[in-house]
């Protein structure tokens, strides 16, 4: 037996280290690993599942190709390498080669994750996608207003005595937060919840608010209004370090307390208990989840929520802050704080930034001089994930030739002329970051690899033998093969912040420069060097409000709209502690606590429609339709039904065939919740 030191490298908010028990060549056990004080009390369930990830009877293990019929039939890498090169030197000659696209995906993390795009320039160009679909606007809008992407360590949360979860379920989500908000419970913290649907997190909630979805803007607004007339702001850290507070307070003012109240469609009473409770307790920190700022307006709201934060100087202290993304181990990009997801400057004009993340469809179909072939995907299940499933469908059938690089026959994968196998987690090493905790990790290798799988890395390396190419990463060529080439590439990485991978091999390291307290020394990297209510970038780069004004959301139920007037449901498409988005809800260990889609409704609406408790519905817009089960639920707001996301098109829940490809107010980030959809009993 052989206990080694892993991480977790999906997208998730905890990157969790662990140890991997391995047993005659067979991963036996995960199990959790102290060094991580974020994730000391180990993995969830999807991390143990990996035990039977690695082993499943569905993982590809061959390369397949299509046959005219529609099914897969295994080849060999030989047969593979030579199509995929075939095709890449006719695209290039004949079209040029931002022909191809490239698509990567969130699903694993790493720093080998580079070896894709110095591999495509080298190929002469290429056609890859901006923005993102998880978290931009959120960013964005933390850049504009503090300068950069940082926030206290996780363990610091036990320090706060008043937390606020504001859409954000941690209990479900990021379970390993929940064990810091329990030790300040503990301490005599109060704990305040925001969110449409009353989950496990809002459990625990001594004030739980429930607003229309979209409209937190206007309550932060609202809140701030309060606290600016009740004198429940700290003038000092104002004056010294905040730019713009004037004429916020003037626009906070425009709006009533008792009109912010009606457009949430909450009592007056519970917005005054949110303001009581910032204005007389401290320290506070707010935890901001992601589904909020996926909303046509939601990087303004996220500037309205952490202005609240700078109104009572609750920021660079101690249990205190604005807990959203913490950049801080992203030691290895060129600028630590980037301005995330922009469309990246590329003067030689190799690489045709020409499609939208949001909008991956729509603009794939649109690309012309030249129009995309080829499409090459990994780590990513686009199809269903992206929004607009329709539209996905539409633009990956239009092309000529595509490649899918994947562990399992997902929905894209099913799309795919050719599906080459990927290496899991264990099989390569690699050095993960983490967007919650301030580690570094080492990610190593401990099983040798099944069947024919690769990994992406692998691939590269035999197609840039194959073509004469020779793909540099930061001006270092991309590593070969073998272990020990990934190992001195990945320490010649390392070098810099004098990181070694044998200190990684015991255990996570933190991140070079990390301040536990995030703004500790109250220096904000904004240009005004202060926190900025308004900011004049937020007009110049976005065509945005200056200040953080609350604008009605482009699919509402209260706009004059034929979808408000024919779907009167906000569609909410969560995440699920069962999943994360499309992967593991394949395995059978998944499947025991998570077997089909459900559509969550309150009571009181299924009432309406003549809807039973467990009765089939279709769930429908002009974009599209599922038809799943429903299931009552009393904690979720009404005017509201909820499917979780991740489920794919052969579950029959695919959520992305109702929403709308559309970018959100700044950071290019996708506005899946700008989604009104109504529900019927299918007779």
């Amino acid at each position: 037996m052989t206990v080694y030191t892993t991480a977790c490298p999906r997208n998730c908010y905890s990157t969790c280290t662990m140890q991997a028990e391995v047993i005659d060549g067979r991963l036996r056990r995960i199990m959790p690993h102290r060094g991580n004080q974020a994730t000391a009390e180990g993995p969830c369930l999807k991390g143990l599942s990996y035990v039977e990830r690695v082993v499943s009877p569905d993982r590809i293990l061959h390369p397949l190709r299509r046959q005219p019929g529609g099914n897969f039939e295994r080849i060999s890498w030989d047969e593979a390498l030579s199509l995929i090169v075939e095709k890449l030197e006719t695209y290039r000659r004949d079209l040029g080669p931002q022909s191809v696209l490239y698509f990567a995906g969130s699903g694993t993390k790493g720093l080998l994750n580079g070896v894709g795009s110095a591999f495509w320039r080298s190929y002469g160009g290429y056609t890859t996608t901006y923005g993102d679909l998880c978290w931009p606007a959120g960013l964005e809008a933390t850049r504009l207003t503090l300068g950069a992407n940082r926030h206290n360590a996780p363990w610091d949360l036990e320090n706060a005595r008043l937390i606020v979860l504001w859409g954000k379920n941690s209990a479900e989500t990021n379970i390993h937060q929940m064990t810091f908000v329990d030790q300040a419970l503990a301490k005599g913290a109060r704990l305040v919840v925001i969110d449409p649907r009353r989950t496990q997190t809002a459990e625990r909630a001594e004030l739980f608010i429930q607003p229309r979805p979209g409209t937190d803007g206007a309550l932060a607004l609202a809140v701030a209004q309060l606290l600016i007339q009740r004198d429940l702001i700290d003038h000092n850290f104002i004056n010294r370090h905040v730019r713009g507070f004037e004429r916020y307070r003037e626009m906070a003012a425009e709006v009533t307390v008792e009109e912010a109240a009606a457009i949430c469609e909450i009592p007056v009473a519970e917005i005054e208990q949110l303001a009581d409770a910032l204005g007389t307790i401290e320290p506070a920190t707010i935890c901001a989840g992601y589904g909020m700022q996926r909303y046509t307006n939601s990087g303004q709201t996220m500037r309205a929520m952490l202005a609240l934060l700078a109104m009572t100087g609750n920021l660079g202290r101690p249990g205190a802050g604005w807990q959203f993304a913490n950049l801080q181990s992203a030691v290895f990009d060129q600028v630590q704080d980037p301005i995330a997801f922009y469309p990246p400057a590329e003067p030689d004009g190799v690489v045709r930034v020409g499609v939208s993340t949001a909008r991956l469809g729509r603009d794939m179909l649109a690309c012309q001089d030249p129009p995309l072939a080829m499409a090459w995907v990994e780590r990513g299940n686009p199809v269903t994930q992206n929004p607009d499933t329709h539209r996905v469908l539409e633009a990956f059938r239009a092309l000529d030739f595509r490649v899918v690089v994947d562990q399992f026959l997902t929905d894209t994968a099913r799309e795919a002329d050719l599906v080459l196998p990927a290496k899991t987690m264990f099989e390569q090493s690699d050095v993960i970051g983490a967007y919650w905790h301030p580690y570094l990790n080492l990610r190593q290798k401990v099983l040798d690899p099944p069947g024919e799988v690769k990994t992406e890395t692998e691939i590269y390396g035999l197609l840039a033998e194959r073509m004469g190419l020779q793909p540099e990463l930061d001006g270092v060529p991309i590593p070969g093969p073998s272990d020990v080439e990934i190992d001195t590439w990945l320490e010649r990485r390392l070098a810099p912040f004098e990181i070694t991978l044998d200190t990684l091999r015991e255990g996570p390291v933190l991140a070079p420069g990390h301040q536990e307290v995030a703004f500790s020394d109250l220096q904000f990297p904004t240009a005004s060097g202060k926190i900025e209510l308004a900011s004049a970038e937020a007009r110049e780069r976005w065509q945005a409000d200056p200040l953080p004004r609350y604008v009605e959301s482009a699919e509402s139920p209260r706009r004059d709209s034929p979808e408000a007037r024919k779907y009167p449901l906000y569609f909410m498409t969560p995440n699920t502690k069962n999943r994360i988005h499309s992967q593991f809800n394949n395995l059978s260990l998944i499947r025991r606590v998570s077997d089909r889609p459900r559509a969550m409704i309150h009571p009181q609406d299924a009432a309406d429609r003549g809807i039973d408790d467990g009765q089939t519905v279709r769930l429908f817009n002009d974009r599209g339709s599922l038809e799943i089960a429903a299931q009552y639920d009393y904690g979720l707001r009404r005017g509201c039904v909820a499917v979780t996301n991740g489920w794919w098109m052969t579950d029959g829940g695919a959520v992305n065939v109702c929403t709308m490809g559309r970018e959100t107010d700044m950071g290019y980030g996708a506005a899946f919740h700008d989604n009104l959809v109504e529900v019927e009993k299918v007779r």
